[in-house]
């Protein structure tokens, strides 16, 4: 089981800085995109930590690190970046499923878009971490980040935003080791379904609010 998040902080520059961090009961299985703890495997933990929009360190995964060891967070687990202040977090439920959105949609962008042109805006980022109740196969852990990408992009479109996503978006979906294998998670499938309406439902909800990056707010 994964639990609920908590609300921490770390110092930084003199000023507290917040972190979301999801801690398990045990190991579970899981698929990130995130800078730290990508790919398919075995985590403990999630962390999501707010940085500031100058952010511009070359070494992502490694800063991470630096800040899940000051946590104690033992063994692997999944590290997350963003501008928006971490406690804006939106959670939804769903038919067992648990997910979790920070959102930032200062600059949405289409995924197919013709050339990469020049970010003049906010690029935001759009964070979600999703808990499944039930063992899904490696095939259908990728399936459900995609069917959470496409939850996703369905709430910017219905936000009337011109875009899919950010360039920096990340999705983890996590679950039980244990358990007979779900074979599918589509939209359509026992498991994809509810994840699809739970992403959909906090992202839509992160995104109907004005967000102000964090470090907006300390020169605001």
């Amino acid at each position: 089981m994964l639990r609920a998040p908590i609300l921490t902080s770390r110092i930084e520059g003199g000023r507290p800085v917040p972190l979301l961090v999801w801690r398990a009961d045990g190991p579970l299985r899981a698929v990130s995109s995130g800078p730290l703890g990508g790919g398919v495997g075995v985590r403990r933990w999630v962390l999501n930590a707010t940085v500031p929009m100058s952010y511009d360190r070359d070494d992502p995964a490694a800063h991470l690190a630096a800040l899940a060891a000051d946590l104690a967070l033992d063994g692997p687990g999944v590290g997350l970046l963003t501008g928006v202040d971490v406690t804006e977090v939106v959670a939804r439920t769903d038919t067992g499923v648990r997910a979790w959105a920070t959102v930032g949609l200062g600059t949405p962008v289409p995924a197919a878009a013709p050339a990469a042109g020049a970010l003049t805006q906010r690029v935001g980022t759009v964070n979600i971490v999703v808990y499944v109740p039930a063992r899904l196969a490696d095939s259908a852990l990728v399936n459900a980040v995609a069917t959470a990408t496409e939850a996703k992009t369905q709430a910017i479109g219905e936000l009337g935003l011109p875009g899919t996503g950010t360039p920096t978006d990340a999705v983890t979906v996590l679950c039980p080791v244990d358990g007979p294998d779900a074979a599918y998670g589509g939209p359509r499938s026992t498991w994809g379904a509810p994840l699809a309406r739970a992403v959909h439902a906090a992202v839509r909800a992160g995104g109907e609010r004005p967000v102000v990056p964090w470090s907006d707010r300390l020169t605001g």
